[in-house]
């Protein structure tokens, strides 16, 4: 893959042997996937047992050609798509999040908050995790937090923010009950994200939070 559009402010290399790990490979894990490929990162591995929808093109970075593709495989194509070389770093999680060992960053994508509750509790004193990285998505609002894995008073705080149930999510739904999303909130909510990461990898400086308005143009990060 030729990076020199972006190789003198980012080196994939700058990892080192550190993995990405996407769990959740819907609205915002696929969205994260495409951006970090171009960014020529390849140490990722994909988390999910749900398949492609027909629904899911609206607001995935996925193709008619995915539909009843379970989303892990097609998420997979997409970074092999842009980056060849991808293929042989990937590694693919069809069952999604079971307990499985993790270390490098963690990227929380999946739409349920008791399952990344459950996942940030149980890797809290995991010192092999070096940052932590969730997302919220509201219709035309998202928010971004992010915590430094060394820091455990950032690291209960970041737990902290999800203090509450799937049932209490307050989501906005079509007249058929069908929970609303839109593009354009993801893509800049997660944009965020991989700057934020981008940041840390190079200067160990995080934002542990960001919040946006994709159609009211505001944003305010701490």
């Amino acid at each position: 893959m030729n990076l020199a559009k972006s190789h003198d402010f980012f080196k994939p290399e700058d990892l080192g042997t550190d993995r990405v790990h996407i769990i959740g490979c819907g609205a915002t894990g696929s969205t994260l996937a495409e951006l970090l490929a171009r960014f020529g990162i390849t140490n990722i591995t994909l988390y999910d047992f749900d398949a492609v929808e027909g629904k899911n093109l609206a607001n995935q970075m996925f193709f008619h050609q995915h539909i009843h593709v379970p989303k892990v495989d097609a998420v997979a194509s997409i970074i092999t798509s842009i980056n060849p070389g991808a293929a042989e770093d990937l590694r693919l999680e069809p069952e999604g999040w079971n307990g499985q060992r993790l270390a490098g960053y963690v990227f929380l994508c999946v739409d349920n908050i008791d399952l990344r509750r459950e996942i940030a509790e149980k890797n809290r004193i995991n010192p092999m995790i070096k940052a932590m990285f969730d997302f919220r998505l509201g219709l035309t609002d998202a928010q971004h937090y992010a915590a430094r894995w060394n820091d455990l008073k950032a690291v209960d705080n970041f737990i902290a923010t999800m203090s509450f149930s799937h049932d209490e999510v307050d989501e906005v739904r079509s007249a058929c009950h069908e929970v609303l999303s839109v593009a354009p909130t993801i893509r800049i909510i997660v944009a965020h994200g991989v700057a934020n990461f981008i940041n840390f990898v190079k200067t160990k400086e995080i934002k542990k939070t960001v919040w946006i308005d994709a159609f009211a143009h505001t944003v305010e990060a701490y």
